[in-house]
């Protein structure tokens, strides 16, 4: 009886961390600002971005709102090509450090992801990195000009 209560607690402790990630709130990262710009409202689906490509201007603060109107758990990461591959895979080995560049959003739920774009004619990627998300194609493309 006491392994049952014990089992319990831990569950309940990890979906209440989830729950407390998925929540979301602003993830200033690549030298974001606390006074955005602009704001992006964006919808979280299995397995897509709406909308899947956004163009911003250089020099520009934008404030990424993720409304996750899907099923399951889905991410925002954000970086070039690259950045996206490094992080698929450090997700496939359960090594989740994205470093302030990434929002977690459970469903029914709202988190935010503050970025400054520096460089015209630069094409970033939004990607989710839940596991078979991002080969199922769950990525928007932003366009800095």
């Amino acid at each position: 009886m006491a392994s049952h209560r014990k089992a319990f607690v831990v569950v309940f402790a990890a979906l209440a961390a989830l729950a407390a990630a998925g929540c979301g709130g602003d993830h200033d990262s690549h030298g974001g600002s606390d006074d955005p710009t602009r704001t992006i409202d964006v919808v979280m689906k299995e397995f897509a971005y709406e909308p899947a490509a956004v163009t911003v201007t250089a020099g520009e603060t934008v404030k990424f709102v993720f409304r996750n109107e899907g099923q399951i758990l889905h991410e925002s990461f954000i970086g070039d090509e690259a950045a996206q591959q490094e992080h698929e895979k450090a997700m496939r080995e359960h090594k989740d450090d994205h470093e302030g560049h990434a929002v977690k959003v459970i469903p029914g739920k709202t988190g935010s992801l503050t970025y400054t774009f520096d460089k015209a004619g630069e094409t970033l990627i939004i990607g989710c990195h839940e596991t078979g998300h991002w080969p199922a194609g769950m990525k928007m493309t932003v366009t800095v000009s």
